[in-house]
This record gives structure tokens, C-alpha cells and sequence, in this order.
């Protein structure tokens, strides 16, 4: 190569490098972007900073800084600027929701940033059971150690046995708040349909007699027929003759623990229907939806009486003359039974 060839090369080589002189810089930066990006995405979408599950209430009214600024403490992400950041970007800063969460080991933040968009708490239940005075269901709520504050006793026959959603620290006086709404939108939604003629002057009546069949029978194909019994005998000027509202009278819903004695069916309580007329004058329990639709739609049948059939269900009958072979047929059983249990 000749002189002039060589000087020219430097020349253009030279005016390469004034034409380009940021490469070697630019070069760095993408480099330290990339690694920024490399490292946003680990925090975001990487595994989490807790080796343990993680239960954790977030406030209402916390906000997006509020919250990333709980999980950062509690260790479930790792940075709350990040999770700020990712709430912000997604759309979901916005749309979290507050709760009780559980996350487990190792959630990445995209993960707990999805559970409290979509308000996936920590489910609490508490069941009622149909039937349960209204002190006993408050025993149940004062002792589920999730809910919070003083148990007032709701009047007799107010509430709905059901099993309800809670959250941890709701009281346990706004628990029973729903169920008395549940109740009385049951019973709103329920009384229209009622069958003509019945004897309630009103709809806390027929929940007066639903708390009756519900404690008389368990079998849900049975409640429209004893409810049909009792309302026939109040149409008759029959006496209701329930052991249950003696029971009420005596425990006020509790268990009595024993048989009835002949000194406490004679027992002076305005819930003794063997000796007062009428309905009694509250529920002698809450009773549940099955029980409420039999008392207001009862069977069409002319039945008075019935007694246990030793199936677990009862034998009905219309007659004095046949409920009185029923009963015989009873006692027999009763005997066997008694004679079986005394052999062993």
C-alpha cells in the first residue's frame, strides 16, 4: 500500500470516530438498563423474600402506599417502592381491596399484588344450626375467637340459622345484625305466597309456629305435615300440646337433659301449650327456612295427632282412635328398645 492509500484510511477511520463518539458510552448504558430491567422483573415476577406463610390485615383506607408499605414490613415483598410501581403500571393501585391474607412462602409480588386486587381473603365461617334459642346463638358467636366485642342476645325467633361469611374483628353484634336481616327478608320474600286462611295474624305468628314443627320433627318432608297438625288444632280450638314449648318454658331453649316428668308437663308457664291455648306467646327458637315454608305452606291433610313411629319419623293420624294405636304401637317399641338396652 502506498503512502497516500494509508493516509487516507487514517483520515476516514479518524472521521469515524468524531462521526461516533457516544458508542462506547451508550454501550454501558443499555447495559445498566438492561440490568435494571433484569432485576425489576425479578423483584416483580422472582420468588419472595419470606421462607414462611404470611397472615396479614390490610386496613381500609391504607391506599397503594399504605399497603406496599404493610407487606414490605412484614417481609412478604421486598422493596414497597417496587410494589407501588407495579400497582401503579397494572392499573390495580386503584382496585385493592382490604382484608385478612394469607401468603405463602416464597409469592412473588405479582402474585400478592393479584390476591389483593381481587380480594382473595382468608375465608371465616360460623354456623348457626336451625333450631338454637336465640342465647344459644349467641354463645356461638362469643366464643368464634375471629369476631370481636360484646354478644347482645337477639329476641327469640329473630335471627336466620345459616352458616354467614365474617371477617376477623367484625363484631359479633353486626354478625347478628345480618341474621336478623336475613330473616326478615326471608320472611318478606316468603309471606305473600302463603296459603288463604291461615290462623297468624301476622308473620312473626307463623314464625311462632315454625319454631314449634322445627323442634318437633328433623326430617324435612315431615315439617309441612306437623305444621298442618298444629294448624288444625288452632282452627279447632285444640290446644297445640307440644312438648317443646314445655321444654322452652322450663330452659328457655337449653337442653332439659332429661324425659319430661308428668310435675313439669303440669308446669305454669305461658309456654305450657298442654295447658294455655293458642299459640305461645314468642318462638321457642329460630327456626330455619324449611320450617318457616311449612308453616306457610302447610300439607292439605285433616291429621290432628302424631307420635313417634320408631323410625325417626312419626305415624299421623286424624282420629283420637287411631292416634291412640299409634301410641300403643309406641310403647311397644319404647319396651323393646328398653328390654334390648337392659341386656347388654
Amino acid at each position: 500500500m502506498t503512502r497516500r492509500p494509508r493516509r487516507q484510511a487514517r483520515r476516514r477511520a479518524a472521521a469515524r470516530r468524531r462521526r461516533f463518539p457516544l458508542r462506547p458510552i451508550l454501550f454501558g448504558g443499555g447495559a445498566l438498563l438492561a440490568a435494571f430491567v433484569a432485576l425489576l422483573a425479578f423483584e416483580i415476577w422472582g420468588p419472595g423474600p419470606t421462607a414462611k406463610s404470611v397472615r396479614l390485615i390490610l386496613p381500609a383506607g391504607g391506599g397503594v402506599r399504605g399497603v406496599a408499605g404493610d407487606l414490605a414490613h412484614a417481609r412478604v415483598v421486598r422493596s414497597g417502592a417496587v410494589f407501588v410501581f407495579a400497582a401503579e403500571v397494572s392499573g390495580a393501585g386503584h382496585a385493592l381491596k382490604a382484608g385478612e391474607y394469607a401468603f405463602a412462602p416464597r409469592e412473588s409480588l405479582a402474585q400478592v399484588l393479584d390476591a389483593i386486587r381481587h380480594g382473595l381473603v382468608v375465608r371465616h365461617f360460623v354456623t348457626v344450626p336451625e333450631g338454637l334459642s336465640s342465647a344459644q346463638a349467641a354463645d356461638i358467636l362469643a366464643a368464634d375467637p375471629v369476631l370481636s366485642g360484646p354478644t347482645p342476645i337477639p329476641p327469640e325467633g329473630s335471627i336466620l340459622p345459616e352458616t354467614y361469611q365474617v371477617r376477623r374483628g367484625e363484631s359479633r353484634a353486626a354478625v347478628e345484625a345480618r341474621m336478623q336481616r336475613a330473616r326478615d327478608a326471608l320472611l318478606t320474600r316468603l309471606w305473600p305466597g302463603r296459603k288463604p286462611g291461615l290462623p297468624y295474624r301476622d308473620p312473626e305468628q307463623a314464625v311462632i309456629l315454625a319454631s314449634v314443627v322445627e323442634k318437633e320433627t328433623a326430617l324435612p318432608a315431615e315439617r309441612p305435615k306437623v305444621a298442618a297438625v298444629f294448624i288444625n288444632r288452632l282452627r279447632q280450638g285444640m290446644r297445640l300440646g307440644s312438648d317443646p314449648t314445655v321444654i322452652y318454658g322450663l330452659t328457655h331453649g337449653r337442653p332439659l337433659g332429661h324425659g319430661l316428668t308428668l310435675s313439669e308437663l303440669a308446669s305454669d308457664t305461658p309456654w305450657n301449650t298442654y295447658r294455655v291455648a293458642g299459640l305461645p306467646p314468642t318462638p321457642i327458637g329460630n327456626p330455619g327456612k324449611a320450617s318457616i315454608e311449612a308453616a306457610l305452606t302447610p300439607a292439605r291433610t285433616d291429621d290432628l295427632y302424631f307420635v313417634a313411629d320408631g323410625t325417626g319419623g312419626h305415624a299421623f293420624s286424624a282420629t283420637l282412635e287411631e292416634h291412640q294405636r299409634n301410641v300403643a304401637r309406641w310403647r311397644e317399641i319404647e319396651k323393646r328398645t328398653a328390654a334390648v338396652g337392659g341386656t347388654g
